[in-house]
């Protein structure tokens, strides 16, 4: 089976200290292009569908999803920069962001449809126009054949609107995997999501909660120290989808899985994230790293 990941590969740049904006050093990243990384790492057949450029940064971005091991016949490239994200560290570990996306690559991608069993969106792909219309009739397209349609809207603060709101609502009766943080939660409002039968909530220190079907449960964060949280929650995105495409589910059967079944798949996906919060950046963990942390 195939995980067909669509979006943003860009470089956050990170300071080296938490609180300071001194010594920026660059790390690839991006929610989709990190979510392809995890996903591949963890053991999955993973595709990346994006517009990468062909600067110094998107060189580095198209090089590290092959040595990772991620198809990339669906990645396009073009002489537009790559989106930048200046990142800022609080002392807690909790990253913030700065963008920088006038004219940069990933906005001018035209994206095709191609056979997978889960295709996954969401995070600044679906915040900036053209690419955001582009990937929004892409993820119609996928849930008309049959894929199951994984959404995590990331909502950043120069996207957090009520046209994008309105924006990601007009997708949930193609999405069968809805992923949230307890933030994204509050802003978005809690009927935005009674049209996804599966629901993640990520809770940050509290853990992982989960609707689907007649299930509802919690599974507590893994007892790590935190460094910082970047790409916790698409490491858990990536554990989700691939704890879902290793049992050939469909959304139907997803929604079905026991409270029990549920829970394991929680737990491995809090104990992946438990292992990149604790490193710097994101650092996804390898699957024998998380099999031999459970």
């Amino acid at each position: 089976m195939t995980i067909h990941v669509c979006g943003e590969g860009l470089v956050d740049l990170v300071p080296v200290s938490p609180g300071r904006l001194n010594d920026l050093t660059p790390a690839l990243g991006g929610g989709p292009f990190n979510v392809a990384i995890a996903a591949a790492r963890l053991g999955a057949d993973v595709e990346f569908q994006s517009r990468i450029s062909t600067d110094g940064f998107g060189q580095e971005l198209f090089r590290r999803l092959e040595e990772e091991g991620v198809e990339t016949a669906h990645v396009q490239r073009g002489e537009e920069p790559t989106t930048l994200a200046v990142t800022t560290i609080a002392e807690n570990g909790t990253a913030s962001y700065n963008f920088y996306v006038e004219g940069t690559a990933d906005r001018f991608v035209e994206p095709k449809l191609a056979p997978a069993d889960i295709a996954c969106f969401g995070t600044v792909s679906l915040a900036l126009e053209p690419g955001a219309s582009r990937y929004a009739q892409l993820l119609r397209d996928f849930a008309a054949q049959g894929t199951l349609v994984a959404l995590d809207p990331n909502i950043r603060p120069f996207y957090a609107t009520e046209a994008h709101k309105k924006f990601l609502a007009d997708l949930l009766t193609h999405v069968s995997v809805l992923k949230l943080s307890d933030e994204e939660v509050d802003f978005l409002g809690e009927e935005f999501t009674h049209q996804v039968p599966i629901v993640a909530t990520t809770r940050g220190g509290d853990g992982i909660s989960v609707r689907a079907g007649d299930t509802s449960l919690d599974v507590p964060a893994a007892a790590v120290e935190v460094t910082d949280t970047i790409g916790a929650g698409d490491t858990i995105m990536a554990a989700l989808l691939t704890q879902l495409d290793e049992r050939g589910l469909d959304a139907d059967k997803a929604a079905a899985l026991s409270a029990e079944e549920w829970r394991d798949i929680l737990h491995f996906a809090a104990t992946a994230a438990g292992i990149t919060v604790s490193r710097t950046g994101a650092n996804p963990p390898l699957r024998k790293e998380v099999e031999s942390a459970l």
